[in-house]
């Protein structure tokens, strides 16, 4: 202790048996053991020791995060008034009126669903590409799931592939990518929209498709091509046939537009259509009282007449005269 009260040494105190060495105050020059430099973590974080000092130093209030008290009285009272709409039944009401509250929300901050673009469609509409991604006015741009859109309208078998952005703040971009419809199946008398191998787009609900290729019979979309390839064949007469009937998987009949029925043999079916084109152009034989035409055998024609002209024929027959005995030749 000096003169004015003060120690001159450190008050630390030591366990019994610990042995500190302390240098003169001479020995700190070149002969004096080497200062150690304080460890990286002490340096960044301070020894436990003071650590322990400052925690103590720092009163629990200042501890704490600002406004907790706060936000947890908040979410309290927020807690309570939302499980006592949902017992009383006023966020069904609420969600019916509004949507979802979340989207509610974001629509109240702006980014709500006010534009939807739709492009690359020809055969679908709109309001169908809408009905089928569920997009409707209640919902908000910031809590769209664009890939549970995009699978969505892929499951729609007009759609072959599907893009979804968003363009904030409230628009709403969607391309799709249509499967082109090449012809109409008719099987167990329902009809069908198929594409050119043969799967089946849709039903066929509406009159948007009624140009298209008509087939009809089991198995008849999967070969939808060689129908196309006989309208090919039949030249001027292409525009006068209205449908093909695949007969027993082998064959078609071809149904044309005065109801006449052509039936085609499974080989050679070509010829058989240029031997038709031939016989409207020589005789016409479509505008005569016919109601089939059988081309299946190669070195004659078959023709089956209405019940009209089948009666008027077999008039005609029993007033020609019969060639046999008493008969003037």
């Amino acid at each position: 202790m000096d003169g004015g009260g003060r120690y001159l040494q450190p008050m630390t105190a030591y366990p019994a048996g610990f042995v500190v060495a302390r240098s003169a105050p001479g020995q700190r020059g070149a002969g004096a053991a080497p200062f150690k430099k304080p460890s990286r973590i002490t340096r960044f974080f301070g020894s436990s020791r003071s650590v322990r000092r400052r925690s103590a130093s720092v009163p629990l209030e200042r501890r704490l995060p600002r406004f907790l008290g706060t936000g947890l009285a908040l979410g309290f009272f927020g807690a309570v008034v939302g499980f006592g709409l949902w017992q009383g039944g006023h966020i069904d009401g609420f969600v019916r009126e509004y949507g979802e509250p979340h989207h509610a929300l974001a629509r109240a901050v702006g980014l709500g669903l006010d534009q939807v673009t739709i492009s690359g469609i020809s055969q679908m509409t709109e309001k169908e590409v809408l009905a089928a991604a569920g997009i409707n006015s209640k919902l908000s741009l910031a809590f769209l799931d664009v890939n549970d859109l995009r699978e969505r309208l892929e499951r729609v078998p007009m759609v072959k592939t599907a893009t979804v952005r968003k363009l904030y703040p409230n628009e709403l971009v969607i391309t799709l990518t249509e499967r082109e419809a090449h012809g109409v199946w008719q099987n167990n008398g329902e009809l069908f929209v198929i594409a050119a191998d043969g799967t089946v787009i849709d039903l066929m609900q509406d009159e948007r498709y009624l140009d298209l290729p008509f087939v009809v019979g089991e198995g008849a979309n999967t070969r939808s091509k060689e129908y196309l390839a006989l309208l090919g064949a039949a030249g001027p007469l292409k525009g006068r046939i209205r449908a093909g009937t695949l007969v027993a998987g082998r064959r078609w009949t071809l149904k044309m537009d005065n109801g006449m029925d052509v039936r085609l043999p499974e080989l050679g079916a070509a010829d058989a259509l240029a031997r038709l084109v031939k016989l409207e152009n020589e005789q016409k034989i479509l505008e005569k009282d016919v109601l089939a035409i059988d081309l299946r055998m190669a070195d004659r024609v078959v023709v089956r007449l209405t019940e009209e002209a089948a009666l008027a024929r077999a008039e005609a027959l029993k007033k020609k005269p019969m060639r046999g005995k008493g008969v003037d030749t």
